[in-house]
């Protein structure tokens, strides 16, 4: 367990860590600069370079067996963020490992779990084949337009709640099928590279959540950090988040 400071969740569990570029989302990955960093610093979980094109960065798909026991021993309720440091679909993880994720989550009904995948195609194909803990939350990064085909993957999902995630959010989403949504979390790039956020782009995704009371959740506006835009939206900070997370914490 990991405290973090990503405003949307509490602490972070990395049952896997390593992945791979796959969409324009990518390109500016976090994990992969702070991977490459925990590597040179000698931390364990970084050591795999795995395809020498990669060599030096410590980003391979590597799956942490240790880990999983981590939940047991966590006292108070938390909502968690699983694998911020990989994707918990990418192929190369097995499903056996995934049954195993999803059994600790079952365990601990105590915590709420955070489950993020660009990988939808591999979530939709294998969902039948795995039971659903009630306290498991499951989102798919819709960054652009052309990630949209994600959303249909997860309305498919049986999850309790289902979430997207549209950070770094990179152009315009008019009109979401947002029918068995849950939840919605917008955000800007940040750091070297960062890519521009309009606010027409996030007006509109606030607009349509409001329109159809689903949660909104508005991380940042980006820029050369984290918090150099700040997160003000409309005069106010939108941090809505499905009333099961809040009814967990009461």
């Amino acid at each position: 367990m990991t405290k973090t400071t990503i405003e949307w969740t509490e602490v972070t569990w990395n049952p896997t860590t390593g992945c791979d570029r796959i969409s324009r989302g990518c390109d500016n990955c976090y994990a992969l600069t702070l991977a490459k960093r925990l590597k040179a610093m000698g931390a364990a979980k970084y050591q795999n370079d795995g395809d020498p094109r990669t060599s030096g960065e410590g980003f391979a798909l590597t799956l942490h067996q240790d880990a999983l026991s981590q939940p047991y021993r966590w006292r108070a309720p938390k909502i968690v963020f699983v694998n911020s440091m990989s994707d918990l679909f990418h192929a190369k993880v097995p499903l056996s490992f995934i049954r195993e994720v999803f059994q600790v989550i079952t365990d601990t009904p105590q915590h709420t779990y955070q489950v993020l995948t660009k990988r939808s195609r591999r979530l939709r194909t294998i969902a039948d084949r795995l039971d659903w803990p009630r306290n498991l939350w499951m989102g798919v990064s819709v960054e652009d337009h052309k990630a949209r085909y994600r959303i249909d993957d997860l309305r498919s999902v049986p999850a309790q709640v289902r979430f997207l995630s549209c950070e770094p959010l990179l152009g315009p989403l008019p009109g979401l099928p947002l029918d068995g949504v849950g939840w919605v979390i917008a955000g800007g790039e940040s750091g070297p590279g960062h890519r521009p956020l309009h606010a027409d782009w996030v007006f509109d995704l606030r607009d349509q959540c409001v329109q159809r009371d689903i949660p909104f959740f508005f991380k940042q506006w980006g820029g050369r950090t984290p918090k150099h835009g700040g997160r003000d939206l409309d005069g106010r900070h939108w941090d809505q988040m499905p009333e099961l997370a809040q009814a967990a914490h009461l």
